[in-house]
């Protein structure tokens, strides 16, 4: 018996009859499920291996069975098998849901095979057009450099940098001459890159679309020649450019990748868009601990399973059990969500931070009243604007956050009496009041103790 299947036997008995409520029994659990981000995979045959990569897949092109079978004639050639993701630092700032296929990844490392990071130090300076509306603002290779920095530090958690091969895609990318681009390209219709919906959306609304973009997949493509990669990870968003690294390495004499993608996750907020930072409905990998369990409780219960599908290391198996558990009423679905809660929590800040948390989370959120709860940040300075009392509080870092959490209604005020709590949701268009002019309006002299809420996130009204 494998080493993974050691431990999901151990969580599935601990899952299948523990009180999931209880902070021991959750405690339990994730000292049992936490250490398996580091656990060693190498104990797995060919076909586990490929049936525990295409389970988290949302395409795996052509087959797990396929994976199998290439990962079996590495090993039988005596050659490393290759697994790439390519790395473009167009951002500082890194959330969970950059975190996904970095999770598929570090699971080829704990197999034993060669991971290949590559640095898109050419390609990020044409910037990604998978989605865009527009093309991306132009990089300096100084905000390269500074972006790469901060984002092997956020993922750290997810993924062994340390042991993995990093390229820079520039040393190669800058020797390709024009003769050399023109005959790969030659073989490339350029209905390949206009099936893009994203494209022919902005071809048909009349808005630019530059010949740079068109060559970001082939230049991506020519980064998988270069390491003659055996399998590309990468979100589903990626999927056509990696058909074009497929395409490429097949002009160029390769056998071409294989292709892992994997699902884009939902947004905090639940209105059905991705996790993106421009929505404000994310989870940075930077927020404390209290912040991200907090961030993780306010999802909606439908995206409970696909969280723990696309952000933990449990098994298909294991949250089968839990679904029955809930559906049966033997566990309340909000049980369920501090258990997932307490899972992404430790997998940033461990064990210990992810169960100090969650015992927060109840003091502050399970009581009847906000009165009860202690230790509340106050604000008694009513003359500044309410978005400064917001970013003063540290509930949020720049005006556009404060407005994106009013326009998602999670900003209000709160007023508690023995009459019982009233919330008044407050809008954008009150950003720029001062809050005293904010309460006088909005509460019209209402009696109680005053509380303003932003998000998850609580103050006091003392002043």
């Amino acid at each position: 018996m494998s080493r993974l299947s050691q431990s999901v036997d151990h969580a599935t008995a601990l899952l299948e009859g523990a009180d999931l409520a209880a902070d021991v029994a959750v405690r339990e659990l994730l000292e049992i499920t936490a250490p398996r981000r580091s656990m060693d995979l190498s104990d797995l045959s060919p076909v586990e291996q490929a049936t525990l990569i295409a389970d988290r897949c949302q395409q795996l092109q052509p087959s797990a069975e396929a994976l199998a079978k290439r990962i079996t004639s590495a090993a039988e050639k005596g050659r490393p098998f290759i697994a790439k993701l390519g790395i473009d630092p167009t951002g500082h700032e890194v959330h969970l849901g950059h975190a996904v296929p970095m999770q598929i990844l570090s699971r080829f490392q704990r197999m034993g095979h060669q991971v290949v990071l590559i640095v898109g130090d050419v390609t990020a300076k044409i910037g990604d057009p998978s989605g865009r509306s527009d093309e991306r603002p132009p990089l300096t290779d100084e905000d390269i450099a500074r972006n790469l920095a901060t984002y092997r530090q956020q993922v750290g958690p997810f993924f062994d940098f340390t042991r993995a091969q990093f390229r820079h895609n520039g040393d190669w990318l800058r020797e390709v001459t024009l003769p050399r681009l023109i005959e790969i390209s030659a073989h490339i219709p350029v209905s390949m890159s206009l099936q893009r919906e994203d494209f022919r959306k902005r071809l048909d609304a009349g808005e630019g679309l530059s010949l740079a973009e068109l060559l970001y997949s082939v230049a991506m493509a020519l980064d998988s020649v270069e390491i003659n990669c055996d399998i590309e990870l990468g979100g589903i968003d990626q999927f056509l450019n990696m058909q074009m690294c497929r395409k490429v390495m097949e002009i160029c004499g390769q056998i071409p990748e294989l292709v892992a993608a994997t699902a884009l996750i939902e947004g905090t907020d639940g209105t059905g868009a991705k996790m993106s930072k421009s929505k404000g409905n994310y989870v940075p990998l930077t927020a404390p601990a209290n912040e991200i369990f907090g961030k993780i409780m306010s999802v909606p219960d439908r995206l409970v399973e696909p969280y723990l599908r696309a952000l933990t290391e449990w098994r298909d198996s294991e949250i089968a059990v839990v679904d029955a558990r809930v559906g049966d009423g033997s566990v309340h679905p909000m049980d369920l969500k501090k258990v997932l809660a307490g899972e992404v929590t430790a997998a940033i800040h461990g064990v210990d931070a992810a169960m100090k948390a969650r015992e927060e989370f109840v003091a502050r959120f399970s009581k009847r009243t906000f009165g009860e709860v202690e230790d509340l940040p106050e604000v008694a300075d009513l003359d500044q604007p309410l978005t400064e009392v917001v970013k003063s509080l540290g509930f949020a870092k720049s005006n556009g956050d404060v407005r994106r959490v009013a326009q998602q209604n999670g900003l209000r005020l709160v007023v508690e009496s023995a009459d019982g709590q009233r919330q008044v949701p407050l809008s954008a268009d009150d950003l720029r009041t001062s809050l005293a002019d904010v309460l006088k309006d909005k509460l019209d002299g209402q009696s109680g103790d005053r509380y303003l809420k932003v998000g998850r996130k609580l103050a006091r009204i003392t002043g």
